[in-house]
């Protein structure tokens, strides 16, 4: 067996460190806006849109069109799409709205991802692999992609972010001060679609919402701030990447799983944390 020295300093383990490090930086910027924007479900929605847009590419791999396009960038399309689909529903105001169309989205890609598995089944492990995900199988090329898209996510978000904060938190008040609300929602949730392609391959479509929700979530049970809740979202989601891959040094587990794992229980011991002290001091 390696040593652990010799395990780290191995290229797919520099690339997995390098995707963790990626996801990480969009985990803490669009995971936390969308957990403020109390629109987590759109990221599972998103995923899964993204799922059916990579297979699409893989599907058209398999007949010999498109074979120069990477089906992360088919995912990316997709996943953006829904999400302002999803803004657009929003635009009457109601909560249900936006739910419902990402529900019907979240469905639809589920039923377009299983049918062309059952088109092309020499290629369906292809399909998986991004339905799974694995921080180990990264590549050059995707890094390159994934690096780009988290580029592009937090120079809009650094850019915008006092609009961004101000449609987040009373988009009635943004309304008032005449600040296009839609536009900015419109922008806000497509760069949240971009994340979550960014966290496809490495991560998986089923674990991107543990990744993107759970670090936010942790974080903003103890952080006061907006800048606070977005490092420690970072920090967290970043820690549990490296644990992961530590870990699976000793143990034969999906990194992505352990990810996933480690960053959702975070969540939790920080619940446990809260309730410890509020029963120790008497508040929080």
């Amino acid at each position: 067996m390696e040593s652990i020295r010799e395990y780290f300093s191995s290229p797919f383990v520099i690339r997995g460190l390098a995707a963790t490090i990626l996801i990480a930086i969009n985990a803490g910027v669009a995971g936390s806006f969308a957990t403020f924007r109390n629109s987590t479900f759109l990221i599972a929605g998103a995923s899964h849109a993204a799922l059916a847009g990579a297979a699409a590419i893989i599907l058209f791999h398999s007949i010999g069109v498109m074979t120069g396009v990477d089906p992360m960038i088919g995912g990316g399309i997709s996943a953006i799409l829904l999400t302002l689909l999803a803004a657009y529903a929003g635009y009457s105001g109601k909560t249900g709205d936006v739910d419902t169309a990402i529900g019907v989205g979240f469905a639809f890609s589920m039923a377009v991802a299983v049918l062309i598995i059952s088109l092309i089944p020499e290629s369906a492990a292809r399909v998986w692999a991004i339905l799974l995900g694995d921080l180990l199988l990264v590549t050059y090329s995707d890094l390159r992609l994934m690096s780009l898209a988290t580029v592009i996510v937090v120079a809009a978000f650094m850019l915008f972010s006092s609009e961004f904060l101000f449609i987040t938190f009373d988009i009635g008040g943004a309304k008032a001060f005449g600040i296009r609300a839609e536009r900015y929602n419109l922008l806000m949730f497509g760069l949240i679609g971009l994340s979550v392609a960014v966290m496809l391959k490495g991560i998986g479509a089923i674990l991107v919402f543990a990744v993107m929700v759970a670090p936010p979530a942790a974080s903003m049970l103890f952080a006061r701030s907006v800048g606070r809740v977005i490092a420690g979202a970072v920090l967290i989601a970043l820690s549990s990447g490296i644990l992961g891959i530590f870990v699976s040094y000793f143990i034969n587990i999906s990194v992505s799983a352990l990810t996933a794992f480690f960053a959702a229980s975070a969540y939790f011991i920080g619940l446990v944390i809260l309730f410890v002290q509020k029963k120790r001091f008497g508040s929080v």
